[in-house]
């Protein structure tokens, strides 16, 4: 069974004063309220050792120091997109060989957790109010206004990148401000193929209409 409080410095001066005083263990463990083994460790170790340090604590040091620690969190601010893997590359080059494991404990320490990227809008405030503009201008057309005239849409193939779901590494709560690593960009590095239709018909242009780099 482990020590349940370890004895603070000025509580082992006090003992082995009174140790040098003349005093037995019996008596000091009476005087101080301190267990008698506590007291004949404390003299034990100042006879062989003189000094009245306490030894290190048992278990594995830390692999990483504050300074280190600090290195992995500013480079997560700096580029949410960092994931723990990286990390571990980064400190490879500098000696350190660390576990994914332990670079994920020691950014969820500090409250940097995979969160999902913030989408960014494709459709801006301007945009909005020029369709509104453009539907209260032809909301009145009869239907052979509109048979003269050439709807088109656009379909996203992907070319480069990732369509898939990603995740940035932030504090809760950092989704609101802004920045650059935080949202995904959305339409870059994409083919776009445009169909084209009207009344009499339709027409399929294939090609790459609109690159994007």
């Amino acid at each position: 069974m482990g020590k349940s409080k370890e004895i603070s410095q000025g509580l082992r001066k006090i003992i082995v004063d009174l140790h040098k005083s003349g005093s037995s263990s019996g008596a000091i463990y009476k005087h101080l309220k301190v267990p008698r083994s506590s007291v004949q460790t404390i003299v034990c170790k100042y006879k062989h050792h003189g000094n009245i340090q306490p030894s290190y604590h048992s278990g594995r040091r830390r692999i990483l120091s504050s300074r280190d620690e600090h290195s992995l969190v500013r480079k997560v601010q700096i580029n949410p997109r960092t994931t723990a893997k990286d990390l571990v590359k980064m400190l490879e080059e500098t000696g350190t060989n660390l576990s994914i494991s332990t670079a994920k404990q020691v950014l969820y320490q500090h409250n940097l957790k995979g969160r999902s990227s913030r989408k960014k809008p494709l459709l801006q405030n301007r945009h909005k109010k020029a369709r509104q503009r453009f539907a209260t201008a032809h909301g009145d057309k009869y239907c052979t206004f509109w048979r003269n005239v050439l709807w088109s849409d656009e379909t996203k193939t992907e070319l480069f990148g990732h369509n898939d779901h990603r995740y940035v590494l932030r504090k809760k709560g950092e989704a609101e401000e802004h920045h650059p690593h935080r949202e995904e960009r959305g339409w870059q590095h994409h083919v776009v193929v445009v169909a084209a239709s009207c009344c009499g018909g339709a027409l399929l242009q294939k090609g790459l209409v609109h690159l994007t780099k």
